[in-house]
């Protein structure tokens, strides 16, 4: 079946459910209870509704200012978080938060209007977040929040959790067109209309890309559709939207750092220039909610082939290494709540009572080798039928105009279901017994304690315990795919306990600032294996670490920004090859200014820094810390606006991500293997002129 066909069908059966709903996650507060600044650049202020130190909004206005090289970015609002990128364009990003490698998002739970985008047993790894289906110009806010204090986070949410937020309407329509070096060429539209009993709002976004490479044209070409209803049902707010996202893409991967030394490549350079991808998705999402109840349904419709080469002639010295990715799957689920107040002691509490559901039907997740993306013969393949329920309660006390407490219960359960779909592999091992049923359980408690010192000062100290789910793959006993060994099962669910304390500021509607001091404790690291297909537990581990972020106004006309991370990140065992965990980041900073004039003129110039980090475990190999400066400049003269972005001004050659790792290069002696730095460069220096219309 076609993914355009699944589309179809998805569609069908999604509206012959008839009536659904909302559901709004505690990251996403009702607007009544949360006073939304007019202030530009200026942050919500959550004094009186916030949990943590480690939560926050950011609005429309702000994402608009921001200069971006690639949508994923948007996750960079927010504090401490940082997005990068190894491969190609249109493959997911890279993300960094509390001293997590996050891969493509594992301990991040990702939501767009309470629907998951964090991909369970996928065929890259586990918790796969591509934020490419995300037309920034569509996005209303971003309710985030880190650690796993938040009783409604569930699954991958340990490091904590965002969700954003489609608008309903727009104040008005706009058309935007970008071209710029290497061939970029952009075009984005959004706009509402008034049907009269209600809403529905559009969005579209079309991109090409050919990159900056020296031997490989990215070929991007991506199409982004969004379309939204919302209106009154039943006396409850009712919405539902549709997305559609088609995208393919050639690769520039990361490269050896002895290849560019030998000068066989430059740094823009690849060793295997046939890798690259081709991604769907198709989703329809449904919400509904009155005074008292929310309901949600979303059904997602989601494939991809990802061709990637990362060791070049260390297992085959005549075809090379080459391997596609497989993952082709339907997503279905929703979520119901309950929520009242009542009188404790003559206290006033605030319950809520939720379900969440989710059912991943994959219909294949595999690997195979191939040569030039011709496939060779399949490593692994299999149907994969995994499937959760979490319960959730929490309560929220008010004990006086200063102190109220949130406390919180959580349970989750889970069923997984392999079944290989091939009896013998590409190395000629059997793996027809890689079939089995796991199930697991987990409960989580939550509590918080806020104080508010007075109208312009809250202090919070809270505690969680949190989890995130292992590939389903490795929940079962397996035979090794690569060599025909018995692999004993991961734990299927593996808990993590965080904890911290914070202080929050918003001073006279100029500076809004927050503190937190953050220990987390997980259970295992997730280590996912690429060449197998699967992932693998790893060792247990401690994060702590301080964040600090303010956002002040200098002036009715100019904000100014600064955001710091500082991480220790440690396994808490003692083994032989060290207590380092590989890709943890210790320092992010993050900083900007922004300028909106009355006369039209509008700017933002930002730096971002991320410091060195060990890549093995003795952190006797280190990468080099990173630095790049984006610029954005404006001018709006009535229904016209003209922006220039100049992308990576000082034109660093600084890594977006660095490995270490062993491979072989086809002139290097047959049976070697060399360990190497593996790198991904930043994009040189681009610059990307914008004309909008308003309508």
């Amino acid at each position: 079946m076609t993914s355009k066909t699944k589309a179809v069908y998805l569609a069908v059966f999604v509206y012959s459910t008839g009536c659904s709903q909302a559901f709004a996650s505690d990251m996403e507060k009702k607007e009544a209870e949360i006073e939304t600044l007019t202030i530009q650049q200026q942050r919500s202020n959550l004094i009186g509704t916030a949990l943590s130190a480690s939560q926050g909004e950011v609005n429309a206005s702000e994402i608009a200012i921001r200069p971006m090289l690639r949508s994923g970015e948007i996750l960079e609002w927010v504090p401490g978080m940082v997005v990068t990128q190894h491969s190609g364009t249109g493959k997911a990003n890279q993300y960094f938060l509390r001293g997590f490698n996050l891969d493509h998002g594992t301990d991040f739970a990702t939501f767009i209007d309470g629907m998951p985008v964090n991909m369970r047993t996928h065929g890259h790894g586990q918790g796969y977040t591509d934020l490419n289906f995300i037309i920034p110009e569509t996005i209303e806010r971003i309710a985030y929040n880190k650690g796993a204090y938040y009783t409604e986070n569930g699954d991958f949410s340990g490091a904590g959790g965002a969700n954003l937020i489609t608008q309903s309407q727009t104040k008005q329509g706009s058309a935007e067109l970008t071209l710029g070096q290497n061939n970029y060429q952009r075009l984005a539209a959004v706009d509402s209309v008034d049907t009269g009993s209600g809403k529905v709002l559009w969005g579209l976004e079309l991109n090409r890309y050919d990159g900056p490479w020296s031997d490989i044209n990215e070929d991007l070409n991506k199409l982004n559709i969004l379309l939204k209803y919302s209106g009154k049902v039943a006396g409850g707010d009712f919405s539902i939207s549709g997305m559609a996202y088609d995208n393919s893409w050639n690769s520039a991967d990361q490269i050896p750092q002895r290849a560019v030394e030998q000068g066989l490549i430059d740094e823009l350079g690849s060793l295997d220039t046939t890798v690259g991808g081709q991604s769907s998705r198709y989703s329809i999402n449904t919400q509904w909610q009155n005074e008292h109840l929310k309901l949600s349904f979303y059904a997602i419709s989601y494939d991809l082939d990802l061709w990637s080469n990362f060791t070049y002639f260390l297992d085959d010295e005549t075809q090379g290494d080459q391997f596609e990715q497989v993952d082709d799957r339907l997503i279905y689920g929703g979520e119901a709540s309950y929520q009242f107040n009542n009188q404790l002691g003559g206290n006033t509490a605030q319950h809520k009572f939720g379900v969440q559901w989710r059912v991943d039907d994959i219909a294949e997740v595999g690997l195979y080798r191939t040569n030039e993306r011709a496939r060779l013969g399949a490593i692994r393949s299999d149907a994969v039928d995994e499937q959760s329920i979490g319960l959730y309660w929490q309560s929220q006390i008010q004990f006086s105009d200063r102190l109220r407490t949130q406390v919180g219960l959580r349970y989750d359960t889970f069923n997984f279901d392999v079944n290989s779909l091939i009896d013998t592999n590409f190395y000629g091992i059997d793996i027809s017994d890689n079939r089995g049923k796991k199930d697991d359980d987990i409960t989580s408690l939550k509590a918080s304690l806020i104080y508010t010192l007075n109208d312009e000062w809250e202090s919070y100290a809270s505690i969680g315990q949190g989890f995130h789910s292992n590939d389903a793959r490795g929940t079962i006993a397996q035979v090794d795919p690569l060599d025909g060994t018995n692999i004993a099962p991961v734990d299927p669910l593996v808990a993590s306990l965080g904890y911290e304390i914070g202080l929050r500021g918003h001073i006279s509607e100029q500076l809004n600032t927050s503190v937190a001091l953050w220990v987390l404790k997980l259970d295992s690291e997730l280590l996912f294996v690429g060449d197998a297909g699967n992932t693998e537990a790893s060792r247990e581990s401690q994060r702590q670490g301080l964040e600090l972020t303010a956002y002040y106004r200098i002036s009715p006309y100019l904000t100014a920004d600064l955001e710091y991370a500082y991480t220790d990140a440690k396994f808490t065992d003692e083994a032989m090859e060290g207590n380092h965990i590989p890709g943890a980041i210790n320092n992010v900073l993050q900083a900007g200014l922004s300028a909106l004039f009355d006369n039209g003129l509008f700017g933002s110039l930002r730096l971002r820094y991320f410091g060195e980090r060990p890549l093995i475990e003795d952190a006797t190999v280190k990468s080099d810390p990173t630095k790049v400066a984006n610029l954005r400049v404006g001018y709006t003269m009535d229904d016209l606006t003209f922006k220039v972005d100049i992308l990576n001004i000082f034109d660093s050659n600084d890594h977006d991500i660095d490995y270490y790792y062993s491979s072989r290069l086809a002139n290097e002696p047959s049976g070697n293997e060399i360990d190497d730095i593996h790198y991904h460069v930043l994009e040189p220096r681009t610059v990307r002129v914008s004309m909008s219309l308003a309508f």
